[in-house]
């Protein structure tokens, strides 16, 4: 299973505005720089972030975006589900009818597993871990500076 864009970089922005401590709306331009994605691209994928309930948007000159939840109430698996469609390693697991051999197939069972798992992961973490593990990478070790 391949993500496309429209998961990576919807996880990317999200995010991005996670990451936003304050409660000021955050722009599409400082986020797509932040990230390295397109305006235009980030706009299409935050109108449907937007009419799905995880992000809303403030309008005028100081608008943006907020996040509509907690970060700890915003899964990878809600993110990628809303811009991927659901998640399946072959279309037989979430489209029965796509398969002649669909009741009688022995890797149908292997399949149906791999998503579960896959599944399971990606609705085990939220943007608030993301987040914690972001800030645990990137923590800068002070006890080693000189005064």
């Amino acid at each position: 299973m391949k993500l496309s864009t429209k998961g990576r970089y919807g996880l990317k922005a999200m995010f991005e505005l996670s990451k936003s401590t304050s409660q000021e709306p955050v722009s599409i331009s400082y986020i797509a720089k932040k990230q390295n994605i397109s305006e235009q691209y980030l706009e299409q994928l935050f109108r449907t972030l937007r009419k799905n309930g995880f992000i809303k948007s403030i309008r005028g000159s100081q608008g943006g975006y907020l996040l509509a939840k907690s970060p700890k109430d915003i899964t990878v698996g809600d993110i990628l589900e809303v811009l991927e469609g659901p998640v399946s390693i072959s279309k037989c697991v979430i489209d029965e009818d796509s398969c002649i051999n669909s009741n009688t197939c022995v890797t149908k069972v292997v399949w149906e597993k791999v998503t579960k798992g896959i599944e399971d992961v990606i609705h085990s973490i939220n943007l608030q871990d993301m987040i914690d593990d972001y800030n645990e990478t990137n923590k800068i070790d002070l006890s080693n500076l000189k005064h």
